[in-house]
């Protein structure tokens, strides 16, 4: 009876030994690298969607630029324009006063030249009648007929009568033609002188033409200028138009993602929190390098922080290495995809850069040596916590620090009246940004955080 009770107990000894226990454990395994799966192509998308919002942001700014050198570019024309158009209404109105002027002279002109033929007239009626008593006298004579005439005379002072007539006659048509001639000359002057005033309107008038030819022209150029920048700038407004409805598109798209990504996380945290609990404590040889990694991180993101503060992000880092669930050195949990935003900022590297400050390394250093203040895996901000509804939390300064994912039970929600059920509802706000400057602006609000650094501000526990 003793022998098959201990044939038994080694039976179930054997079986027992050979149950896949491990299973379990690969079960986690596998649900984990599910989730790691899941945040890696979440942070792919969110990715592609910030750096397409980058983009386009960039080309939007491009766009911006050239539609305000547009702007300029079109004020300049019409500048231009109304300089043009000034300057036509002048000419216009020197070339009326220039057409009213030579339209004096023209005037003048035709007078004068009335003037003169009348005076060419009576000069050669003059002259005629002149011609036709000289005729008359020749065919009676000629001079002897003059001198017969005066011999004739009954008596000297009839001689003298006679001879002062005929001196009187010749005389007198001497001097009218004289009269006669000597207006034509001053006639011709005065028409030779309207002429040249003529002229010179005229070489006015041509010089104005020519003006107001290139001045239309010019004008017409400037406006087809401003026409082909006016349609430019109206592509360009359209193009803005068209940036910001995809800008809007891929904000939107990108607080999806930052949701999923934040609920993926979350789903990751939990299935972390539900393996067997390891002991994460004990002393770890870094190197000088790792050192540098977490002194920069814990200053990233507990500068403001009391001692005890930024022991408690030391802890969480090296608890994390001791860890079976993640990477198992120092640089490797900082820089694990989306866990530090610290680190995706940029903000690590650039403390590293310039040498993280003595307090900090101090802390590094004591966590190296297994100094912890718990076996937390997660930190983040009262605020975020709360947001998350985590069951349990150590609050040390501003942080929230946990082990495991335990979110509260939500209360069951009261029936609302029918008329309010019939109203439409406001919409909760239930994204959890991914990205460190969404965490930022948000946590400064809620951490309560004055300190010049903002690395209290970084929520830790949206990248698990």
């Amino acid at each position: 009876m003793k022998k098959e009770f201990f044939l038994g107990t080694l039976v179930f000894i054997f079986l027992w030994g050979s149950f896949p226990v491990s299973g379990y454990a690969d079960e986690y395994d596998d649900k984990i690298a599910e989730s790691e799966r899941e945040i890696s192509d979440l942070q792919r998308q969110t990715d592609e969607a910030r750096k397409a919002i980058e983009n386009l942001q960039g080309e939007k700014e491009k766009t911006k630029s050239n539609v305000e050198n547009l702007k300029n570019q079109k004020q300049g024309f019409q500048n231009q324009i109304n300089e043009y158009s000034n300057k036509l209404n002048v000419i216009s109105e020197e070339i009326s006063n220039n057409e009213a002027e030579m339209d004096e002279v023209s005037q003048n002109i035709i007078r004068l030249s009335n003037e003169l033929s009348e005076a060419r007239a009576q000069e050669e009626e003059r002259y005629k009648n002149l011609k036709l008593r000289i005729k008359a006298t020749y065919e009676k004579g000629g001079d002897k007929g003059v001198l017969q005439t005066l011999l004739g005379s009954g008596s000297f002072r009839d001689f003298l009568t006679k001879f002062e007539y005929l001196n009187a006659v010749v005389a007198y048509d001497n001097k009218k033609i004289n009269e006669y001639k000597a207006l034509q000359r001053e006639i011709e002057a005065k028409t030779d002188q309207v002429k040249h005033e003529e002229e010179r309107l005229q070489s006015i008038q041509n010089e104005l033409d020519n003006k107001q030819d290139t001045l239309e022209s010019l004008t017409a150029t400037v406006n087809g200028q401003l026409r082909s920048t006016n349609k430019t700038l109206n592509d360009e407004n359209g193009k803005l138009a068209d940036y910001d409805k995809e800008l809007a598109r891929l904000d939107q798209l990108q607080k999806e993602l930052a949701a999923k990504v934040a609920s993926a996380q979350a789903e990751y945290a939990k299935r972390l929190a539900n393996r067997p609990k390891e002991n994460t404590g004990g002393a770890y040889a870094a190197s000088d390098s790792e050192l540098l990694w977490l002194a920069a991180t814990i200053q990233a993101e507990a500068d403001g922080e009391s001692y005890e503060g930024k022991l408690g992000v030391g802890s969480v880092i090296m608890n994390r290495v001791k860890s079976s669930a993640f990477p198992n050195d120092v640089v490797g949990v900082i820089t694990q995809n989306m866990q530090f935003a610290s680190y995706r900022s940029g903000k690590v590297e650039l403390i590293m850069g310039r040498g993280p400050n003595t307090m900090c390394l101090k802390a590094a250093q004591a966590v190296l040596g297994g100094a912890r203040t718990g076996d937390y895996l997660f930190f983040m901000t009262r605020y975020w916590a709360d947001h998350y509804g985590i069951a349990e939390y150590t609050m040390v300064g501003n942080h929230a620090f946990f082990y495991k994912w335990v979110v509260k039970e939500k209360p069951p929600e009261e029936p609302q009246p029918e008329e309010q059920q019939s109203q439409p509802q406001p919409e909760q706000n239930q994204e959890a940004p991914a990205e460190e400057n969404n965490e930022e602006e948000n946590h400064d609000e809620d951490s309560g955080d004055d300190s010049d650094d903002d690395s209290n501000d970084e929520d830790d526990s949206d990248d698990e």
